[in-house]
């Protein structure tokens, strides 16, 4: 299982979902769906998540074994 901490992270820089949307090119929509783990990003994406949020990939999604 995947989890993220994109919510965590984007709320610590005072961002709305629509401000990381429009700098990673994606919707507001996409944006909430991986906040809520019903959608996983592209590796492209996340790593423009990460940067944007200045955290590497790593710090920005934990897997946990089931």
């Amino acid at each position: 299982m995947v989890e993220n901490r994109i919510k965590e992270l984007r709320k610590s820089k005072r961002m709305s979902q629509d401000e990381l949307a429009k700098v990673c090119g994606v919707s507001r929509q996409t944006i909430n769906a991986i906040e809520n783990n019903k959608y996983d990003p592209s590796l492209t994406l996340a790593f423009q998540l990460a940067a944007e949020l200045g955290a590497t990939v790593d710090e920005l999604f934990l897997f946990h074994k089931s």
